[in-house]
Protein backbone atom coordinates (compact mmCIF):
# COMPACT_ATOMS: atom_id res chain seq x y z
CA UNK A 1 0.00 0.00 0.00
CA UNK A 2 2.67 2.55 1.00
CA UNK A 3 4.18 1.58 -2.09
CA UNK A 4 1.12 2.09 -4.60
CA UNK A 5 1.12 5.49 -2.63
CA UNK A 6 4.01 6.52 -3.11
CA UNK A 7 3.52 6.09 -6.79
CA UNK A 8 0.16 7.61 -7.41
CA UNK A 9 1.17 10.46 -5.26
CA UNK A 10 4.13 11.16 -6.99
CA UNK A 11 2.34 11.05 -10.37
CA UNK A 12 -0.15 13.17 -9.67
CA UNK A 13 2.34 15.44 -7.85
CA UNK A 14 4.37 15.47 -11.34
CA UNK A 15 1.18 16.42 -13.32
CA UNK A 16 0.12 19.05 -10.87
CA UNK A 17 3.98 20.77 -11.48
CA UNK A 18 3.41 20.63 -14.87
CA UNK A 19 0.21 22.13 -14.87
CA UNK A 20 1.23 25.43 -12.32
CA UNK A 21 4.40 25.53 -14.42
CA UNK A 22 2.23 26.21 -17.79
CA UNK A 23 0.34 28.96 -14.85
CA UNK A 24 3.35 30.60 -14.16
CA UNK A 25 4.64 30.84 -18.46
CA UNK A 26 1.06 32.14 -18.76
CA UNK A 27 1.55 34.64 -16.59
CA UNK A 28 5.41 35.70 -17.10
CA UNK A 29 3.80 36.22 -20.50
CA UNK A 30 0.73 37.82 -19.45
CA UNK A 31 2.46 40.54 -17.39
CA UNK A 32 4.85 41.34 -20.22
CA UNK A 33 2.68 41.79 -22.57
CA UNK A 34 0.89 44.17 -19.67
CA UNK A 35 4.22 46.12 -19.81
CA UNK A 36 4.67 46.16 -23.77
CA UNK A 37 1.20 47.44 -23.54
CA UNK A 38 2.10 50.41 -20.81
CA UNK A 39 5.16 51.15 -21.99
CA UNK A 40 5.78 50.89 -25.40
CA UNK A 41 2.71 50.25 -27.34
CA UNK A 42 -0.33 51.97 -25.40
CA UNK A 43 -2.80 49.82 -26.56
CA UNK A 44 -4.48 50.16 -23.19
CA UNK A 45 -5.44 46.60 -22.58
CA UNK A 46 -8.10 46.29 -19.86
CA UNK A 47 -7.56 42.78 -19.15
CA UNK A 48 -3.61 41.92 -18.59
CA UNK A 49 -3.81 42.58 -14.69
CA UNK A 50 -6.71 41.07 -14.34
CA UNK A 51 -5.65 37.43 -15.77
CA UNK A 52 -2.71 37.50 -13.96
CA UNK A 53 -4.24 38.20 -10.72
CA UNK A 54 -6.19 34.88 -11.56
CA UNK A 55 -3.40 33.06 -13.27
CA UNK A 56 -1.79 33.62 -10.39
CA UNK A 57 -4.61 32.62 -7.41
CA UNK A 58 -4.57 29.36 -9.77
CA UNK A 59 -1.02 28.25 -9.67
CA UNK A 60 -0.30 29.44 -5.85
CA UNK A 61 -3.38 27.05 -4.90
CA UNK A 62 -2.16 24.48 -6.68
CA UNK A 63 1.14 24.30 -5.76
CA UNK A 64 -0.01 23.55 -2.21
CA UNK A 65 -0.66 20.33 -2.97
CA UNK A 66 2.80 20.00 -4.55
CA UNK A 67 4.08 21.15 -1.02
CA UNK A 68 2.04 18.37 0.47
CA UNK A 69 2.94 15.87 -1.94
CA UNK A 70 6.91 16.15 -0.55
CA UNK A 71 6.25 17.19 3.02
CA UNK A 72 7.49 20.92 2.56
CA UNK A 73 5.14 22.67 4.63
CA UNK A 74 5.96 24.17 8.14
CA UNK A 75 5.87 22.05 10.62
CA UNK A 76 7.08 22.50 14.78
CA UNK A 77 9.69 19.01 13.91
CA UNK A 78 12.55 20.32 17.14
CA UNK A 79 9.35 19.96 19.96
CA UNK A 80 8.18 17.13 18.46
CA UNK A 81 11.49 14.89 18.06
CA UNK A 82 11.19 15.66 22.05
CA UNK A 83 8.32 13.35 22.32
CA UNK A 84 8.93 9.44 22.40
CA UNK A 85 8.46 7.30 19.12
CA UNK A 86 4.62 6.11 19.60
CA UNK A 87 3.60 9.95 21.05
CA UNK A 88 5.22 11.52 18.44
CA UNK A 89 3.81 9.03 15.50
CA UNK A 90 0.43 9.24 16.92
CA UNK A 91 0.69 12.87 16.65
CA UNK A 92 1.88 13.46 13.34
CA UNK A 93 -1.02 11.30 12.08
CA UNK A 94 -3.37 13.34 13.97
CA UNK A 95 -2.38 16.52 12.45
CA UNK A 96 -2.65 14.96 8.89
CA UNK A 97 -6.22 13.54 9.33
CA UNK A 98 -6.78 17.83 11.25
CA UNK A 99 -5.39 18.64 8.07
CA UNK A 100 -7.59 16.66 5.79
CA UNK A 101 -10.51 17.57 7.98
CA UNK A 102 -9.67 21.53 6.91
CA UNK A 103 -8.93 20.89 3.25
CA UNK A 104 -12.60 19.13 3.59
CA UNK A 105 -13.99 21.96 5.03
CA UNK A 106 -12.20 24.44 2.31
CA UNK A 107 -13.96 22.05 -0.33
CA UNK A 108 -17.20 21.94 1.22
CA UNK A 109 -17.61 25.72 1.68
CA UNK A 110 -15.09 26.29 -1.53
CA UNK A 111 -17.62 24.60 -3.72
CA UNK A 112 -20.35 27.18 -2.74
CA UNK A 113 -17.62 30.17 -3.17
CA UNK A 114 -17.00 28.78 -7.02
CA UNK A 115 -20.79 28.43 -7.80
CA UNK A 116 -21.50 32.03 -6.65
CA UNK A 117 -19.12 33.21 -8.99
CA UNK A 118 -22.13 31.91 -11.92
CA UNK A 119 -23.67 35.17 -11.04
CA UNK A 120 -20.63 37.39 -10.57
CA UNK A 121 -19.42 38.78 -13.77
CA UNK A 122 -15.92 39.86 -14.57
CA UNK A 123 -16.40 43.36 -15.69
CA UNK A 124 -13.33 42.82 -18.43
CA UNK A 125 -13.28 39.57 -19.54
CA UNK A 126 -17.29 39.63 -19.92
CA UNK A 127 -17.23 36.16 -18.21
CA UNK A 128 -18.46 35.16 -15.28
CA UNK A 129 -16.08 34.34 -12.50
CA UNK A 130 -17.51 30.70 -12.09
CA UNK A 131 -13.82 29.47 -13.31
CA UNK A 132 -11.55 31.69 -11.45
CA UNK A 133 -13.48 30.58 -8.11
CA UNK A 134 -12.97 27.23 -8.84
CA UNK A 135 -9.57 27.43 -7.70
CA UNK A 136 -10.29 27.28 -4.24
CA UNK A 137 -12.36 23.73 -3.67
CA UNK A 138 -10.05 22.31 -7.02
CA UNK A 139 -6.96 22.61 -4.58
CA UNK A 140 -8.70 21.86 -1.71
CA UNK A 141 -9.63 18.36 -3.26
CA UNK A 142 -5.91 17.72 -4.29
CA UNK A 143 -5.03 18.46 -1.13
CA UNK A 144 -6.75 16.29 0.18
CA UNK A 145 -5.52 13.45 -2.09
CA UNK A 146 -1.89 14.47 -2.08
CA UNK A 147 -2.70 14.35 2.33
CA UNK A 148 -4.44 10.75 1.88
CA UNK A 149 -1.84 9.60 -0.22
CA UNK A 150 1.39 10.68 2.48
CA UNK A 151 -0.26 9.35 4.91
CA UNK A 152 -0.76 6.40 3.35
CA UNK A 153 3.02 6.32 2.33
CA UNK A 154 4.59 7.72 5.81
CA UNK A 155 2.36 6.74 8.18
CA UNK A 156 3.44 8.90 11.14
CA UNK A 157 7.46 8.03 10.40
CA UNK A 158 8.28 11.01 8.20
CA UNK A 159 10.49 13.14 11.05
CA UNK A 160 12.44 10.13 11.92
CA UNK A 161 12.75 8.83 7.80
CA UNK A 162 14.23 12.73 7.16
CA UNK A 163 16.43 12.28 10.48
CA UNK A 164 17.60 8.99 9.45
CA UNK A 165 18.35 10.24 5.38
CA UNK A 166 20.23 13.10 6.97
CA UNK A 167 22.26 11.17 9.13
Amino acid sequence: MKILAERIGGTLNRLIEAVVALLMLALVLDVWIGVIDRYWFHWQLPWPETLARYLMIWAALLAVSSGIARREHIGLTSFLMKLPFPVRRAVLIVIDLLAIALFAYVLWFGVGFAQSGASRQAMIFGATLEPFFWAVPASAFLAIVQLVLVLLRDQGLQLDASVEASA
